[in-house]
């Protein structure tokens, strides 16, 4: 009798069982869900928006000791800005005199500059003028309602012929909301036409999308709820909606193809499900758990603005691979044996046999493995070559569409202070007891300090030290010549932290610290890019890892690691070329040349590697099946190759929809992602599936299965969950039903299977 049918079905296998046979409780138990934590979020759910700290930095430390010393310069600082084409802006005294206390009246408004009596605030031409609000908390994150009160406030302005335009972060408060809608209809809808040309039946189309929407609605609903107690940033519901909808249709389709290759074996429908859960299920959990994974290791950044992108991408993720699980076996039970009833063309299942396009391509392939892998190697190379000139940095509002407030006052800021005033720099100077105490000193030192600060080169003004009213800090403005996205502006920032300031300050007793919006997404670049690393190590030794105690092969882990590495860089330098060299930038709705935002390489080196593990698991799981039964590498790899190419093929096809038509988002990092891991799964599913891999393991031949004796003693043993079908082990591996779905089958032989 054949061992593995001889065991007790597994917990996966009983559980899909359960739920083909408890359909409509399943299927409820998911809507309640639903329902329930809609309304939570309705009721306590919170906003998102771009807010970090940076403890035990000079940025935060400097942040602190003006909140701590000073009133009115907590906060957060926006800026509104007043042109007028008739004339001088100053003419308008009464009219700005209004506006001001109106502002200075409204909720969570600390303090209020008047431009008037600001010295500095009015442009040298006096047709420009900024004011200054600072709020208690990031107006970003604000209810868009507070916007009425705001425009009720600057009526007076705009009603005497004043222009007034929202910096940021109160302009992103304006922003249009985001193509997400549009974006995840573009996505399904390139899923259903997918579908239905790769399988043809109507029913296992719309299965993978009700589960993959059914899924994210809750993950989004959960995700809002938590923000009502965590700090996420804008960027967190769309990423958290471009994974859930990406995998969430991937993983559905890979059991909703499994399951209709047990049916045309003869299963009977809640034991095809119970062994479907127990072999595409299980491969399903372990390709969730790696992209959980790596994205769960973010955290190692030790910054809680990437953390918390990391655990809404991650959340989506599991959830979808839950739905999976659960609420696709209770579809495919309620459809029974009519989920191939109704088709736009006869349904079709993974081809097999010699005579598959795939198969002789894997064929072929074998015949000049060298070729083909230096090929596929100097394709990703190419592609990878502007990683070289990456600049990090933050995109702020002169990146965004003239249609957007921000982006206005960004513009004239530029045209009345000079690039530099979009992104001035605070010097603070913490005071020893001796300048505390003696005015002479404190003059003495604030000279000292202007004229150092003067005279370092990309310094466009300095103004005079001021300060604090309780004398315990200096504090002074200096404004760059460059705009906060430049390099030399970032330049600058280096040089007043590490070298002016420091030898200033040197043998009076005060410390000094550079703060301000621009020096803190210059500190919070500096922080990740040291992370980066930390990173990259974390998420590749954990998969490769997992990779070999799933496939117990140390070659086969290693490999898949490098080539994800490789794909990667090649996605890295196609978001430099698009955005940083501005090659068919216009063509996303980036106007200018930009750097590639200091967050993106860290969250899509997680999301690539992780989603990159999807199709390995499933590739390499059918690979190892073959070869477990044959011990025939070439035999293997050709089988692998054929039997997955249908259903991956379309699951890439799919996924690069839905990461592509987030393209349409306003946010810039968003669209940058969205490219990144568009392209990567492009490459991932052409380059490395159809040249790299297969031609790798032609090269390494029998050495892929290499596994020592004392490491596979250590290893834990991942058991079969369930029995599967069972071959004839002298029969060609074309005739077992596994082989037909084209997904992954048991991830490790059973117990005395010879390896």
């Amino acid at each position: 009798m054949n061992t593995e049918s001889a065991r007790r079905p597994g917990l996966l296998h009983r559980s899909g069982r359960w739920c083909a046979r408890h359909a409509w409780r399943v299927v409820a138990l998911w809507v309640l869900a639903l329902v329930g934590l809609g309304l939570a979020n309705h009721t306590w759910g919170g906003t998102y928006a771009d807010s970090f700290s940076l403890p035990g930095t000079s940025t935060q430390t400097g942040a602190d000791l003006l909140t701590a010393h000073t009133t009115g310069s907590g906060g957060t600082a926006s800026a509104l800005v007043l042109t007028s084409d008739a004339g001088a802006v100053t003419e308008h005294r009464a009219a700005i005199e209004a506006a001001v206390a109106d502002l200075g009246r409204l909720p969570d408004v600390l303090s209020v500059t008047d431009p008037l009596t600001t010295p500095g605030a009015v442009s040298a031409d006096g047709t420009t003028a900024q004011v200054t609000v600072r709020f208690d908390g990031n107006p970003a994150g604000f209810d868009p309602a507070y916007l009425a009160g705001v425009d009720t406030a600057v009526e007076p302005l705009r009603a005497d012929g004043v222009t007034v335009e929202y910096g940021a972060p109160l302009g992103q408060l304006a922003t249009p909301k985001s193509a997400d809608r549009a974006s995840e209809a573009i996505g399904l809808a390139v899923a259903v036409l997918v579908l239905l040309i790769g399988f043809g039946s109507v029913a296992a189309t719309g299965l993978p999308l009700v589960t993959a929407v059914l899924g994210l609605s809750v993950s989004l609903a959960g995700l809002g709820l938590l923000a009502g107690r965590f700090d996420f940033a804008q960027a967190a519901p769309t990423l958290a909606a471009m994974m859930g909808l990406g995998v969430g249709i991937d993983y559905a389709l890979f059991l909703a193809t499994r399951y209709r290759a047990l049916l045309h074996a003869g299963a009977e429908p809640a034991e095809a499900v119970g062994r479907t859960v127990a072999t595409s299920g299980r491969a399903v959990l372990v390709a969730a758990a790696t992209v959980a994974m790596a994205l769960g290791g973010l955290c190692a950044s030790g910054v809680g603005f990437i953390g918390a992108l990391g655990v809404a991408a991650g959340l989506s993720v599991l959830v979808a691979a839950a739905a999976s699980v659960t609420l696709t076996p209770a579809l495919l039970g309620l459809l029974g044996r009519r989920i191939d009833r109704f088709h736009v063309r006869q349904p079709v299942a993974e081809p097999t046999g010699e005579a598959d396009v795939w198969h002789r391509w894997a064929v072929r392939v074998s015949r000049r493995p060298w070729l083909f892998l230096v090929g596929g190697l100097l394709v990703l190379g190419v592609l990878a070559v502007p990683v070289a000139s990456m600049q990090l940095g933050h995109v702020d509002a002169g990146a965004q569409s003239t249609s957007r407030t921000d982006r206005r006052a960004y513009d004239l800021i530029t045209e009345g202070f000079g690039p530099g005033a979009n992104g001035p720099l605070t010097v603070v100077t913490h005071l020893d007891s001796r300048h505390v105490e003696s005015e002479g000193l404190r003059q003495d030192l604030a000279a000292s300090l202007r004229r150092e600060l003067a005279a370092v080169p990309g310094v466009a003004s300095v103004t005079p030290p001021v300060p604090s009213p309780d004398h315990a800090l200096l504090i002074t403005t200096v404004v760059p010549t460059t705009g906060p996205q430049d390099a030399a502006t970032a330049d600058l920032i280096h040089t007043l932290q590490d070298e002016t300031v420091p030898r200033t300050l040197s043998g009076t007793g005060a410390t000094g610290y550079v703060t301000g919006t621009a020096a803190a997404a210059q500190t919070f670049t500096d922080t990740l890019t040291a992370k980066l690393p930390l990173i990259i190590t974390v998420v590749v030794t954990a998969a490769f890892l997992l990779l070999l105690t799933v496939f117990r092969s140390p070659l086969v882990a290693l490999k898949a690691a490098v080539l994800n590495l490789f794909s990667i860089a090649a996605a890295y330098g196609v978001v430099v070329a698009v955005f940083q060299w501005g090659w068919g930038g216009a063509l996303f709705g980036v106007t200018e040349k930009v750097p590639v935002e200091s967050y993106v390489p860290m969250m899509m080196f997680a999301i690539v590697f992780g989603l990159s593990m999807d199709y390995e698991v499933f590739l390499l799981s059918r690979i190892r099946e073959t070869w477990l039964q044959h011990e025939d590498n070439h035999l293997a790899v050709a089988t692998g190759l054929a039997a997955t190419a249908r259903v991956i093929t379309c699951a890439a096809l799919i996924m690069t929809s839905v990461f592509l038509a987030f393209l349409l988002s306003t946010n810039v990092a968003v669209k940058m992602l969205a490219l990144g891991l568009g392209v990567s799964v492009i490459i991932d599913a052409t380059v490395v599936r159809l040249l790299l891999v297969p031609a790798s393991m032609y090269l390494f031949g029998r050495a892929n299965w290499w596994l020592p004796g004392w490491l596979d003693r250590l290893l834990p043993h991942l058991d079969p969950e369930g029995p599967p079908a069972a071959p004839d082990p002298a029969a060609d591996p074309a005739a077992d039903p596994a082989t037909a779905s084209g997904t992954a089958p048991d991830l490790a032989p059973a117990r005395g299977e010879r390896r």
